[in-house]
């Protein structure tokens, strides 16, 4: 049995001398979208909600289950008039899959008038075409704007305001500060904007972007792939390359370096050398802090290399403070990495390298 079969069987429920468009006098224009698909599902009931629901997105499920546990009351004759304007749609979409638009639209008129025909028609086409520049939602921002930047503000300006505002505003930003200022007056001021324009821009910037996601790009360079190099030279070219870096450019210098030693790679260290990081003055909530967010192997070989009484007094700490955020522990982390980091440039330890030879035995 259908979903629109149960409605049809819900509304022959009503009272006698009824007919379509009759039933529900009751306004629900007010009524968002989300609330009448609540009302809906509701009371269709949770079997053929459930079947409904298979055809969802994720965060459409999300939206509308919150929206029924918010639903508390429903008054039969809102319910009603859900019920119906949806079995009205139902109908007319099956006019139009039969004969096309125009047919639907001769049928509803001569059951419901030409209003209300066209009331129905409205939503149904509005539900089912798709609004202009969907296909770009998804892109980068940075992609759409190397191909919209040089397009006259009015394009510009016509283009963002079909797109998320998050995404919009990563687009203007970029744009020059004459510019933002002119694509942003222009976005307030546009009113309507002729069909044909929207199709033509679109067309446009569909094709320029075809070509652009037909292509495969793959990622190279970035710092990820130096340190990457870096963590495979010996110690004397990563060393001699991080002092020229430093010199020339701090900031990246410090990204690199960052990269190069992460916490987890505490297994890459002796225990002899562990324990020399320790006498180093470590606080111990700094200790207790990055442990909470290390693996278990990390925190078996720094405890292994401590006193019992200090691994008891950190794990006391550890459970007494509770969750941390996640930011405190890259923190307290970091701390760490920089006195290993500070101890490896002077010979104290060595940390094992992949592909290196800093061991002799």
């Amino acid at each position: 049995m259908s979903v629109v079969t149960d409605v049809d069987n819900m509304m022959a429920g009503a009272p006698d001398g009824l007919v379509l468009g009759e039933r529900a006098s009751v306004d629900i224009s007010g009524l968002k979208g989300k609330e009448k698909a609540a009302i809906l599902l509701i009371a269709l009931g949770p079997e053929k909600s459930a079947s409904i629901f298979k055809h969802l997105k994720e965060d459409e499920i999300e939206t509308l289950t919150l929206e029924i546990a918010n639903t508390n009351l429903i008054m039969p004759d809102i319910k009603e008039a859900v019920l119906n304007e949806f079995y009205e749609i139902c109908l007319a979409q099956q006019y139009i899959t039969e004969g096309g638009i125009q047919h639907a639209k001769a049928i509803l008129e001569k059951a419901l008038g030409e209003n209300k025909a066209f009331e129905i028609i409205s939503k149904l086409t509005v539900a089912l075409k798709a609004r202009p520049f969907d296909f770009i939602k998804k892109a980068d921002a940075s992609q759409i704007l190397n191909f919209i930047q040089a397009e006259h503000p009015q394009v510009i300006a016509l283009i963002l305001s079909y797109l998320r505002p998050q995404q919009a505003s990563a687009i203007l930003i970029e744009l020059s500060p004459e510019k933002q200022a002119d694509v942003a007056r222009r976005i307030a001021l546009m009113d309507r904007t002729s069909p044909d324009v929207i199709k033509e821009v679109e067309k446009a910037l569909e094709k320029k972007l075809s070509s652009l996601m037909m292509e495969d790009y793959a990622t190279v360079g970035g710092v990820d792939s130096v340190v990457e190099i870096l963590n495979s030279v010996d110690r004397s070219t990563e060393k001699n390359i991080l002092e020229i870096l430093e010199a020339e450019d701090s900031d990246l210098s410090e990204e690199i370096r960052k990269k190069m030693f992460v916490f987890d790679d505490i297994i890459n260290i002796s225990g002899r050398d562990i324990q020399r990081v320790l006498r180093e003055g470590i606080d111990n909530r700094d200790l207790a802090i990055a442990l909470k967010g290390a693996s278990e192997e990390v925190k078996s070989l720094i405890f292994a290399n401590m006193s019992k009484r200090l691994v008891a007094m950190i794990e006391e700490e550890m459970d007494f403070m509770g969750p941390v955020r996640k930011s405190d522990v890259e923190e307290a982390q970091q701390k760490i990495v920089g006195i290993i980091r500070r101890l490896q440039d002077v010979g104290e330890i060595v940390v094992a390298r992949g592909g290196g030879d800093d061991l002799i035995v």
